[in-house]
């Protein structure tokens, strides 16, 4: 299988092919939890109680796993680009390697503090033993997670994006089939309760990986393992004398790695900052912020399919030194992720009861959460530059500023903004604090953008 496709065909109907693979995938990914609150839902509010308890852990370990996967994502796909096959092999090898000593890492270190996590924030024996009943067998997967994602972005480096949607429909469909004959005992299987859908969860990601190691080995793509070269300090570089060390691709690989995984944990963080700050206003505005995060999940969802298409575009041809191809890339997939944006911003303005009443019956409710949905909205369609910016910068190898445009968007201006503006304004100004932070960074990113990429081609 050749890549040189990435640098020879069109770049719209590329970008497309490349990305709608991907939005397919990031849907059916996210449906794992939703499909998991489903069947948990109907033991008892208690297993849900749970289920949310253990829910932080679980981003974070996917946060750590997909994080590095991108960072090994970034160098194959320059290396490849650049036809040093050797270092692109190189990268994928010690990248697998590593993402699965991380997955060990997290499997004995989570369920090590889980006890002392679950009693922050529950007292209900009841609770907590269902917690522990679940992420202890949940979190023994953790392996299959990071090995997992980690084939994935390796074969997206390599253009096999349809592969990548195939291993994770692959699990996904196991993992739905699978959780309400472990949860409440069907055929053969024994009722599990909560633990069955742990261990329905685990067995769905094991099949997607083993999906992607029976691709690697019948269907073989450029990029190839070789473990031979894991020495520590080995040199490499087949096909061009680079000079490089073992040692400086792994900082390669953590530059991008770790800037990825505290990028996707931001979120969180902002999350239960607003929480706090809406919580001295009413409960009310939480489960507004609370429905607004769910609704935005299908609007950026798209969006990030779109990043997750072009990094490694953006990789390839910065390696092989298409210079204005990748300008013509990020080009490309800004307009289309501001079309996205602006589609998410109609239907914010055309049907915004329609859409919080999805998820609340309260008269109440429903008018806050249009002005909510209405105000943040305002923020949607420049919200494109800061999303573009950064996944295209991850693309290139340069985290530290992917992680400073996310840190701005979700922390440095967010936060603050929403704090001073609910001083001035009560809870309201929370919700003005989106589009404020949208077009802030935004206005930033484009130029931490323009910067990054001047210096990568001096």
């Amino acid at each position: 299988m050749e890549q040189t496709f990435m640098k020879e065909r069109r770049v719209l109907p590329l970008v497309v092919s490349m990305s709608l693979p991907m939005v397919l995938s990031m849907a059916v990914n996210s449906l794992y939890n939703i499909v998991d609150s489903y069947f948990v839902a109907k033991v008892s509010e208690e297993a849900m109680t749970a289920l949310a308890l253990v829910f932080p852990v679980q981003n974070l370990i996917n946060a750590i796993a997909i994080g590095f996967a991108i960072g090994i994502n970034a160098c194959v796909a320059y290396y490849s680009g650049a036809g040093e096959q050797g270092l692109a092999n190189e990268a994928a090898s010690r990248g697998m390697l590593l993402n699965f000593l991380h997955g060990v890492l997290l499997t004995v270190v989570c369920i090590a503090g889980m006890p002392f996590f679950l009693r922050m924030f529950s007292s209900d024996a009841e609770v907590v033993g269902m917690a522990l009943a679940y992420s202890r067998r949940a979190f023994l997967f953790s392996v299959m997670i990071t090995l997992g994602v980690s084939f994935e972005k390796i074969f997206q480096a390599a253009g096999q994006m349809r592969v990548s949607m195939f291993c994770m429909i692959c699990g996904f469909g196991v993992n739905m089939l699978l959780d309400p004959v472990m949860i409440f005992g069907l055929g053969p299987c024994p009722a599990m309760g909560i633990a069955g859908a742990a261990y329905a969860t685990g067995i769905g990601q094991a099949v997607s990986f083993a999906a992607y190691l029976l691709f690697y080995v019948f269907r073989p793509i450029p990029i190839r393992l070789e473990w031979s070269w894991l020495r520590a300090g080995a040199r490499f570089g087949e096909t061009k004398d680079s000079g490089e060390t073992g040692g400086v691709l792994v900082k390669k690989l953590y530059a991008v790695g770790i800037s990825a995984s505290l990028t996707m944990a931001l979120p969180s963080l902002l999350v239960s900052a607003l929480n706090g700050i809406l919580a001295g206003f009413s409960q009310s505005y939480v489960l507004v912020l609370g429905v607004y995060y769910k609704l935005q999940t299908f609007i950026y969802l798209t969006a990030n399919g779109i990043i997750q298409g072009i990094r490694p575009l953006m990789g390839y041809n910065y390696g092989a030194g298409e210079k204005k191809r990748v300008k013509s890339i990020y080009r490309t997939a800004l307009i289309l992720t501001m079309s996205v944006m602006l589609v998410g911003t109609l239907c914010s303005w055309l049907a915004p009861k329609q859409l919080i009443g999805l998820f609340t019956v309260n008269v109440q409710t429903i008018e806050k959460g249009v002005l909510a949905l209405r105000v943040i909205s305002l923020g949607f369609v420049v919200s494109a530059v800061s999303v573009t910016s950064s996944g295209a910068l991850e693309g290139l190898g340069m985290g530290r500023p992917s992680l400073l445009i996310s840190l701005l968007r979700y922390v440095l201006v967010m936060i603050p903004a929403s704090f001073l503006l609910s001083r001035a304004f009560g809870a309201a100004g929370v919700f003005w604090a989106f589009p404020l932070t949208e077009w802030v960074t935004a206005a930033c990113a484009y130029v931490i953008f323009r910067r990054a990429a001047s210096d990568q081609n001096s």
